[in-house]
């Protein structure tokens, strides 16, 4: 039967990567007084190398901040100014003292899946980023655990069950991204809730998971996420 539920936190409890996405506009912005964009570079480059970087950088507004310093230095011949350097830097700090905004209902949604389940929160991203946001979150007091962790695959599920004692078919995930939040625990025998974000980085978009997986469940909004999880341990009796 089914025992745990997983919440991820950015862009399924809080709003997060809007704030991405304005930072990489305004370094477009930076940008484009030294190159052309008219081509698109500054986005598909960007990109690479965050992705390039990761393995060194890991998630989160730091990583992003030296990819874009690193990305422009190239993209501009090494002719970017230290005033734009500069600029670049503050994006990155803006990013990081961003506000917890909850998405709708969320705290009511966690409430009441928690009343009939114990719930985890599976978070990764830049550590003391990531503890601020939780703690500014005003939910941290619902879970029964709190995991910041370096990537969401296989192995970090893996040994989160192990520690609850737990079937992977004895868990659900909730959250936005299909790569890291669901693909994973739905191939180890796990189950998914899917809560679509309206943007999101095009490095979570990659995912073999198909649309008509039966251990996965979309939906439209927070307040839809609790029948869903209920649904769920119907089907996992």
């Amino acid at each position: 039967m089914l025992q745990l539920i997983g919440f991820d936190g950015d862009d399924t409890l809080w709003h997060s990567e809007d704030y991405y996405q304005q930072a990489n506009a305004a370094f477009a912005s930076i940008v484009g007084h030294y190159v052309d964009l008219a081509d698109g570079r500054v986005h598909s480059d960007m990109l690479a190398t965050e992705q390039r970087n990761l393995e060194l950088f890991g998630y989160g507004a730091k990583g992003m901040t030296l990819s874009m310093v690193e990305t422009a230095i190239a993209m501009t011949g090494q002719r970017i100014s230290a005033s734009d350097i500069h600029r670049i830097v503050e994006l990155g700090k803006a990013v990081l003292q961003h506000p917890v905004e909850l998405l709708p209902g969320m705290r009511e949604v966690v409430e009441q899946v928690a009343a009939d389940f114990a719930v985890v929160l599976i978070t990764k991203g830049d550590l003391f980023h990531q503890e601020k946001k939780v703690a500014q979150s005003g939910l941290a007091d619902l879970f029964q655990r709190i995991e910041i962790v370096s990537e969401k695959d296989a192995k970090t599920y893996r040994r989160v069950l192990s520690e609850f004692d737990l079937q992977p078919a004895q868990f659900a995930m909730v959250g936005n991204s299909l790569r890291s939040d669901i693909e994973p625990v739905v191939r180890l025998g796990g189950w998914g809730v899917h809560l679509p974000y309206h943007v999101t980085w095009a490095h979570e978009l990659e995912t073999g998971l198909g649309d008509d997986e039966q251990r996965v469940i979309t939906v439209a909004l927070p307040a839809d996420i609790p029948a869903a999880v209920a649904e769920i341990s119907q089907r996992a009796e």
